[in-house]
């Protein structure tokens, strides 16, 4: 660019170069901020981590994040490789997943506990500093604990090889031993490492049901010093009834029933389900609800425990099927007509007409069900739905937990030339965009996941009574269970058949296109024109659907070009995939695909120094190491460069003045 062209890009600029240079008002400190983000540049790329389907198997998933998918013992071996035996590396590893827990078995069984703290306290120190050579001395002295933030920074910038330091670096480690201050050390220093290991960390969908504490995995997520998420079904079903959404909150709660996860809905989200509990225990006290008993194992609850979720269970399954209907009318454009049932029953033999074939159906008790309008709500049904929608939307917990899914969250996500879905990008059989009608336009691709996105945050953040929350929420609802949502993928959710009918035929769920077609190359080079990404470089990663690796299947499709990573972390997926879930890790040399074995416990793992069993693949090489340059964030730091550089221009000519 010419010396003329510059000057008149500064005056053009000038109402932004006055705002910047409040922020860097001298020459000297523009110059000092170019220097040091030309630095950034060329540090390694940061690690990212990949995990998807966790719902709600919060304790595997914390060992997860705490060992960073087995980082940090990769360090471990790589640092001290023969210098320490198994043993020891074992336990410092162990060390660093659970500080806290571990250093209560030490201080019961170590007998010299100040000469095991000196060792330790070396060995830790010489882990965090090679964990935390790929950021800069700020970056990293942004995460140091608060307590010990200056003796770690010094820590880690000493070299005590150099005689003069030997001492001084001793004589630290020897005065946190003698205030008593080493147990507090070794903890603050260990929850360190474990940050630096991960940089980025991508959830790529469906953190709630079936598991018992998807709390737990949010309130671990809000806490994280970088996160993204990308919504999957069943988060949008919460998300949907946190907004209100009397359909999602009946779904909500029938699945929790399966599962006898009520758990979650009343003791940690302080929803009262009392109201429901009555009214089953009146409407359906001597029937069994056998086709509605939990999923549960042997001895977990007592018969009067389990008797009562399965009549909750049919209770709220009846209002669900009433409330599904009243959304299918208001919403002709959702296609859905064909979801509806209780009018294709006929109740005096106890049959069905699906589709012109007729099927006996395993439970004809109905009793809140009137034959000649199956789909109106009783005054019983209509008190419980809206207390259960008064107790959703006035949870603080669930509030907090939606609004950090929002903020954090989106339909999809492109980062680092990769992008990022749960479920699909909804495709015709002829592999062109399915497309979907809202408010007279259609929608396909990017388009529509956008307009999906937009729409569900309508349906969240807008007011009660507002025409277009009505809508964001129905939106919700589709996007959980809706033919052409990319959260949900299938043309069709068979719920009540799975309940009601044995023969299996009914029960298909036919996968989206999409799923057929993701193993070609041409598929996914169409996706990636369409969200603007090249080709060459660029991976699409997504989960939903559990690879069943035990049949051979391979997460890897479309030459790697596609990766698929649910592998299993819940456990109800476990014995069709063959494993407990992958991580997929993207750092500056390549990109890894982590096959975890099944996690026993956490006592497991500190008492006897075990871990899960994890299993590194290579997806692919980078062609060369990958630098912060070489990243979205580079491109920012590239144009905060530029920027700053036009300011000192400014400066030099007069057309902005220093401080």
């Amino acid at each position: 660019m010419s010396l003329e062209i510059s000057e008149k890009v500064c005056r053009e600029n000038i109402r932004y170069l006055n705002l910047l240079s409040k922020q860097y008002p001298t020459i000297s400190q523009a110059s000092t901020e170019i220097i040091n983000l030309e630095s950034i540049l060329n540090l390694p790329k940061g690690t990212e981590h990949f995990l998807s389907d966790i719902h709600g198997e919060s304790e595997p998933f914390v060992h997860v994040l705490r060992n960073g998918s087995g980082v940090v013992k990769r360090k471990i071996e790589e640092l001290f490789g023969d210098s320490l035996m198994e043993s020891e590396k074992k336990a410092l590893a162990t060390l660093v997943y659970y500080p806290e827990q571990k250093l209560e078995i030490v201080l019961k069984e170590e007998k010299n506990i100040n000469d095991w703290y000196r060792v330790t306290l070396h060995r830790i120190v010489e882990l965090c500093r090679y964990a935390s050579t790929k950021y800069t001395k700020d970056k990293v002295r942004k995460y140091l604990p608060k307590d010990f933030a200056y003796i770690i920074e010094e820590l880690l910038n000493t070299d005590c090889n150099i005689d003069h330091k030997k001492k001084y670096y001793q004589q630290i480690i020897n005065t946190i031993i003698d205030i008593d201050r080493s147990k507090e050390f070794i903890i603050a220093i260990s929850k360190l490492i474990q940050r630096l290991v991960v940089d980025r960390l991508h959830i790529i969908g469906d953190i709630y049901d079936r598991g018992p504490r998807p709390d737990a995995i949010i309130d671990t997520l809000m806490d994280y010093h970088s996160v993204d998420i990308q919504w999957g079904n069943h988060d949008i079903l919460w998300m949907g009834a946190a907004a209100g959404q009397k359909v999602c909150i009946a779904n909500a709660l029938r699945i929790s029933a399966r599962y006898a996860n009520l758990d979650i809905i009343e003791d940690i989200y302080g929803i009262n389900i009392l109201p429901l509990a009555t009214f089953a225990l009146n409407v359906y006290k001597d029937d069994p609800c056998e086709c509605f008993l939990p999923k549960i194992s042997e001895g977990e609850y007592n018969t009067s425990e389990i008797s009562l979720i399965a009549k909750m269970h049919k209770a709220i399954s009846i209002i669900q099927f009433k409330l599904e209907n009243e959304v299918v009318k208001r919403r002709p454009e959702f296609k859905m007509g064909h979801r509806c049932l209780l009018d294709k029953i006929n109740y005096e033999n106890g049959t069905i007409n699906i589709k012109g074939k007729s099927y006996k159906i395993k439970d004809n008790n109905f009793p809140t069900v009137d034959p000649k309008n199956p789909y109106k709500l009783t005054k019983e049904e209509e008190v419980v739905i809206e207390k259960l929608k008064s107790s959703f939307v006035n949870s603080e917990k669930l509030q907090k937990h939606t609004s950090f899914l929002f903020s954090k969250g989106s339909i999809y996500l492109k980062c680092n030339s990769n992008l990022l879905f749960h479920g699909c990008i909804p495709l015709k059989e002829d592999g062109s965009f399915k497309t979907f009608t809202i408010e007279g336009n259609d929608y396909g691709g990017k388009e529509l996941m956008d307009k999906f996105d937009s729409l569900a945050r309508e349906g969240y953040f807008y007011r009660e009574g507002n025409k277009q929350k009505e809508y964001g929420m129905d939106i919700m609802w589709y996007l959980w269970t809706g033919e052409a949502s990319p959260l949900f993928g299938k043309d069709d959710m068979a719920t009540f058949e799975r309940y009601f009918i044995s023969e299996k035929e009914t029960h298909r769920e036919n996968k989206n296109s999409y799923f057929k077609l993701r193993d070609t190359e041409n598929m996914c080079n169409m996706i990636f024109r369409e969200f603007g990404l090249d080709s060459e470089d660029s991976h699409i990663i997504n989960g939903h659907v559990p690879v069943e690796s035990k049949k051979g299947e391979s997460p890897i499709k479309a030459n790697g070009k596609l990766i698929a990573i649910d592998g299993g972390f819940s456990r109800a997926y476990q014995q069709k995939t063959g494993i407990a879930g992958y991580t997929l890790i993207y750092n500056s040399y390549s990109l890894q695909l982590v096959s975890h074995q099944h996690f026993t416990n956490t006592e497991q793992v500190i008492f006897e120094e075990s871990d899960i069993l994890s299993i590194t693949s290579i997806v692919e090489r980078n062609k060369k190491r990958k630098y912060i340059r070489d990243t979205d964030v580079g491109k920012e730091i590239v144009e905060r460069i530029n920027d700053l550089k036009l300011l000192l221009l400014a400066y030099r000519k007069g057309i902005v003045k220093e401080a």
